[in-house]
């Protein structure tokens, strides 16, 4: 696939605006997105992996010569609580929710008490009430948890075949999980929508490839007004919903031109309505707007920083922080959406995208 080059000034000493993030991340290159001449639209401003990234263990800690808090093994599903102080992080291999607290400078974990212990957890959301929802594959429901940790919940028992995404409607107090299914069944394959307490209320969509049908769908997002947005993975499209449930329109397709999709998986959406969505073949995040038109493209597959391997979900907070998880790198990359207006996002006269970062190399 023909992608874009990273702008790098190697700035040793910068000091990154990054709430939360450690002193030591200070020590980041600058990096951005698209290339110059075209002005900037996205920095790295952070990683989040261990304990390090939020402040480190405390003196008492090392005078006790404690062992440091595990670090992100497999990250998958992201959430951002609503003054933006938390990420939430489900890691697929340690069975838990890390919870990277910039405001306490602490890192903990939900889900890995033996009693109500996560088996496999995919995707995370929040509430109004930050209690913790997390899709867990191996338990094929979601188990619901206080901000504290503290279980209150299974939901979708013995309906679930598959559950990957998930998001909360707070305002109209649903909760839409992704069930992708599998192989040898044709059940899931579609959203399930419940009320905050559990109770089924709705199913949207079947297995197939006509609109608002799925072929392996994967993770969902929520705009503002309420508007679904579904990774529909294996027929490489984005679907759109109303709060209703009632398909609106799509945008994408296989290719491995600027703009298809590979193999789509997390997709949120930012305070203009731009949407993103992380492809994990491609290791990178496309940015489109409302009218499914290629923006720019930010990532890229590679180790150093900024770089993804094999990304999964994303998250924005209300600051249009941007949080993504690098699956195979075993971070969250934190990106920042800069010197970006109303207008460009807008759709152009001739129909054409806006052309941020094309004179990038590719």
């Amino acid at each position: 696939m023909k992608t874009l080059t990273v702008s790098v000034m190697l700035v040793m000493s910068v000091a990154l605006n990054c709430t939360g993030c450690a002193t030591q991340q200070s020590q980041l290159p600058e990096v951005f997105w698209p290339d110059p001449p075209d002005a900037p639209r996205i920095k790295l401003i952070g990683t989040l992996q261990s304990r390090d990234d939020v402040g480190g263990p405390s003196v008492r800690e090392l005078l006790a010569g404690s062992d440091k808090t595990r670090a992100l093994y497999q990250p998958m599903g992201l959430a951002v609580s609503a003054d933006g102080e938390r990420v939430y992080v489900a890691d697929h291999v340690w069975n838990a929710v890390f919870v990277f607290d910039s405001k306490t400078g602490t890192l903990r974990s939900i889900g890995d008490d033996e009693r109500y212990a996560l088996a496999m957890p995919v995707g995370v959301a929040l509430d109004d009430a930050e209690n913790v929802y997390v899709t867990d594959t191996g338990t094929q429901s979601v188990r619901v948890y206080d901000r504290g940790g503290g279980f209150l919940r299974n939901i979708g028992k013995d309906l679930l075949i598959h559950p990957t995404g998930i998001a909360v409607d707070n305002t109209r107090q649903r909760l839409y999980v992704v069930d992708t299914g599998r192989n040898d069944t044709p059940q899931g394959h579609c959203i399930r929508v419940f009320d905050l307490g559990g109770q089924l209320v709705q199913e949207i969509g079947k297995r197939g490839g006509a609109d608002g049908e799925f072929n392996f769908p994967t993770f969902a997002n929520l705009d503002a007004d309420g508007r679904l947005y579904v990774v529909d993975s294996v027929n490489n499209r984005i679907q759109v919903f109303d709060s209703s449930g009632k398909f609106l329109w799509k945008f994408g397709e296989s290719g491995d031109q600027l703009g298809n999709f590979a193999r789509p998986k997390g997709v949120a959406i930012d305070t203009f309505g731009n949407i993103y969505v992380v492809d994990s073949r491609w290791s990178n995040v496309q940015m489109f707007n409302q009218h499914g038109q290629l923006l720019m493209i930010f990532g890229g597959v590679g180790s150093y920083p900024g770089l993804l391997t094999n990304p999964t979900a994303i998250a924005i907070d209300n600051r249009n922080r941007i949080y993504v998880s690098d699956t195979f790198g075993k971070r969250v990359g934190v990106y920042e959406l800069i010197g970006t207006a109303v207008e460009d996002s807008v759709q152009l006269s001739s129909g054409a995208a806006i052309p941020r970062g094309e004179k990038g190399g590719r």
